[in-house]
């Protein structure tokens, strides 16, 4: 069993083989759902063997809660039996939408911050919560226009988050990426959330494409200047919550993918598990 107490990765197939043997050795695992439901064969043994050796998460990729269509009922049922198969605690999803007139856009695209987006969003949110007996926890995503904008982001994930009673994910990295592609301050930034709704923490790469543009990749090494705002930002927190390191492509270097993993470990060791020296 995995030594390490708050990092976790992705299981992707490219070092399912790895994470299984413990060459990745992290405290947890994370499933993207929709692509291992109901899933036989080899696969399907190799995912219950992994599931048997670390607890579990899943962030879904599908679900839409922004979408304008109705919701997938049948999906979500789906859903549910997976996450009660695997024992799953944590289930997370995107603050975007994926499909729109039955359309699967396969790419999380951003909703309007809008009041209107927010009573849909919260309305759905709420259903869903019902439909699966737990909170939903949703991510704040990275984008690249602004999209008819009543309120800023903040106000925008707040206000969701405090009117569905639902958690949030935290990307680190997302915030990181918006903040320099839309020049405001990180730091403030997620000082305006509410904090004590943070479930979970993602952390990954990302890649400067322009002077004035960065793209979210999850391909690329951790940046330290994101590595300095994880740290500033989970001293804020009430506590410790799981860590995931995102990778979804570039797995040839495994060396780096444990570095980074306990990097991200010794941080959270730092700030949450802090010695007290007595004297007498």
């Amino acid at each position: 069993m995995a030594d390490k107490k708050h990092t976790g990765i992705g299981f992707r197939r490219d070092i399912a083989d790895e994470i299984n043997a413990g060459t990745i050795n992290p405290a947890f695992i994370e499933f993207a759902p929709e692509n291992w439901m109901e899933i036989g064969g080899q696969w399907g043994k190799t995912i219950r063997e992994a599931a048997s050796k670390y607890p579990v998460t899943c962030h879904g990729l599908s679900l839409s809660v922004g979408s304008p269509d109705p919701l997938d009922y049948d999906f979500i049922s789906r859903i549910k039996s997976f996450l009660n198969q695997f024992n799953v605690q944590v289930y997370s999803e995107h603050l975007s939408y994926t499909k729109a007139n039955n359309a699967h856009l396969y790419d999380l695209l951003p909703v309007p911050f809008t009041h209107e987006a927010v009573d849909h969003i919260v309305a759905r949110i709420k259903e869903v919560q019902d439909l699966l007996g737990r909170k939903l926890v949703l991510e704040n995503v990275s984008y690249y226009t602004p999209v008819a904008a009543e309120m800023p982001e903040h106000e925008f994930i707040s206000t969701i988050a405090k009117e569905a009673d639902c958690q949030l994910l935290l990307d680190v990295n997302n915030v990181f990426v918006n903040a320099f592609n839309h020049q405001y301050d990180a730091t403030a930034f997620i000082d305006s959330l509410p904090l004590e709704k943070v479930a979970y923490i993602h952390m990954a790469g990302h890649e400067k494409v322009e002077e004035d543009l960065i793209i979210d990749t999850h391909g690329q090494p951790i940046i330290d200047p994101v590595y300095d705002l994880f740290e500033e930002t989970i001293a804020k927190l009430n506590g410790p919550v799981p860590v995931l390191l995102e990778r979804d492509y570039n797995f040839s270097e495994l060396d780096q993918l444990n570095k980074e993993l306990n990097k991200i470990e010794r941080i959270c060791n730092k700030v949450w598990e802090k010695e007290h020296v007595h004297t007498d």
